[in-house]
């Protein structure tokens, strides 16, 4: 009944009341049951019957403008849902109850949302691949023996196969834009704070710089539009949270505009950055059909150094994950995956000598990429290093011939963006010859977020990526 409507054909469905609410509900509901068996992208969904009843509520209710009124939608295993399990994956919290709401689910909850459960992360939100020990892995949409990519891969491949119609997630590094490159999807991570979260318990917030950002996913813009104008702004939990100049689904830019935007492709950064063969060629060729639009496109060597740039990284994400790690009160590390013991034991010797050094290597590159920002409106990196690999590997020990020094290296294309707080979304750019997804990022000055979403409208509007679903959910 709805396989062919889009999200806002849903809500105005809803809306006019020419549709039920539970039928909406049912409708995704059975999609779960039909797909989710062989994803692993939900993890925990509250029993049907109470779903079904939030459902009746909503239709007796005479209301229904919200943004949102109605949409069944999951929440990533990192935030929290009041009186269901917060387990972030890992098998000591199974029975971890949340007492209150995050943020985030009482804003899609007070803009109508029904919240119907959870999605699958990297155990405790640490690696680039979606599997931990107490749910599994979560499969690729497009082939189920391949990675989602992570850490908000239950997200993700839950979109791209239409079991919700939108999903919220975190991206630290690129856990919401490499999912998406994984999926056929776009995925977001805005300027911090243009998305709340809870810091109100945070010390030295700022002192120390915010390396995670709740970010979001959508089969095309325009829905992801309507999530994110329903979530953004500014809330008193959140020092760092900013008020947003406009509207995401107002946004948009001329086709006169668009012949004056000027973008700087980064290609490999200077060759320091490993790619599988054909993924640079992949967003070239969509690079050269953007200039056939009229829009200007030029392949830059940057001053950015990279080697400074991942010194830094490192140094602040481990300090970073050490810390959220002890407010956690984990009683025995060991008990941690091998990345999350890492990252702890890492940042657990790290001195205040080397975070002022990776704070002034941080700002170096702030500067330097500032610079190539007053010669180009966005940047553009590829979305992953990889091709989606076999779900059954933690992560990908090599780039072609060559091995990995550390277990993220294969995603070290994602740290510009989060060491210097810049907003960035990925756009799909094709497949693979094995019929692979892959992406590319968007990236845009700080603050520019608006501009950046109006940019990536126009990019869907040339290729319409959002028409190509998974044979998957094609078979019923």
């Amino acid at each position: 009944m709805f396989e062919n409507k889009s999200i806002s054909e849903i809500i105005s469905l809803i809306q006019s009341k020419q549709v039920l609410v539970k039928e909406v509900v049912e409708f995704y509901l059975q999609r779960i049951k039909n797909f989710n068996p062989k994803l692993n992208a939900i993890v925990l969904i509250k029993e049907e019957e109470k779903i079904l009843d939030e459902a009746n509520l909503k239709d007796q209710d005479i209301n229904k403008s919200k943004s949102l009124f109605g949409l069944p939608l999951a929440c990533k295993d990192l935030f929290d849902i009041q009186g269901m399990p917060s387990t972030y994956g890992f098998p000591n919290f199974k029975n971890n109850i949340a007492k209150k709401n995050s943020l985030i689910v009482d804003r899609l909850k007070n803009n109508g949302a029904i919240i119907i459960g959870k999605t699958n992360t990297a155990e405790l939100g640490v690696g680039g691949h979606t599997t931990n020990r107490l749910f599994g892995a979560t499969s690729n949409p497009y082939n189920v023996n391949k990675s989602a990519a992570g850490s908000s891969g239950g997200a993700g491949s839950a979109v791209a196969a239409e079991l919700l119609p939108f999903a919220d997630g975190t991206d630290m590094m690129g856990s919401c834009r490499a999912p998406a490159a994984y999926a056929n999807i776009y995925g977001y991570r805005p300027t911090t704070g243009l998305i709340p979260t809870d810091r109100s318990n945070e010390k030295n917030i700022n002192n120390f710089p915010i390396l995670t950002s709740p970010g979001c996913f959508a089969k095309n813009p325009n829905e992801m539009a309507i999530l994110l104008d329903s979530i953004v702004g500014s809330d008193p939990l959140d020092p760092l949270s900013i008020d947003v100049n406009g509207s995401f689904k107002e946004s948009k830019i001329t086709d006169k505009q668009l012949t004056n935007i000027k973008i700087g492709w980064l290609r490999d950064m200077n060759t320091n950055y490993m790619f599988e063969n054909g993924i640079i060629s992949m967003c070239e060729t969509k690079l050269k059909e953007l200039e056939n639009h009229n829009i200007s496109i030029e392949t830059i060597q940057p001053k950015i150094n990279s080697l400074e740039m991942w010194d830094s990284w490192t140094t602040l994400r481990a300090k970073n994950i050490f810390d959220d790690t002890k407010s956690m009160k984990i009683k025995n590390i060991e008990e941690m995956t091998f990345q999350a013991i890492w990252e702890y034991k890492k940042g657990e010797n790290i001195k205040n000598d080397e975070i002022e050094r990776a704070l002034t290597q941080k700002n170096n590159c702030t500067k330097d990429v500032n610079d190539t920002f007053n010669k180009y409106d966005f940047l553009v990196l590829p979305s992953a290093q990889v091709f989606p690999f076999d779900k059954n590997l933690q992560f990908p020990k090599k780039i072609n011939s060559y091995k990995l020094d550390t277990y993220h290296r294969w995603i070290e294309v994602f740290i510009m963006s989060s060491l210097l707080d810049l907003p960035t979304i990925t756009v799909p750019v094709g497949f693979s010859e094995n019929g692979m997804p892959m992406g590319m990022q968007i990236i845009a000055k700080k603050y520019d977020d608006l501009r950046l979403f109006a940019f990536t409208k126009k990019y869907e509007e040339i290729f319409n990526f959002s028409k190509i679903k998974p044979k998957l959910i094609n078979k019923l």
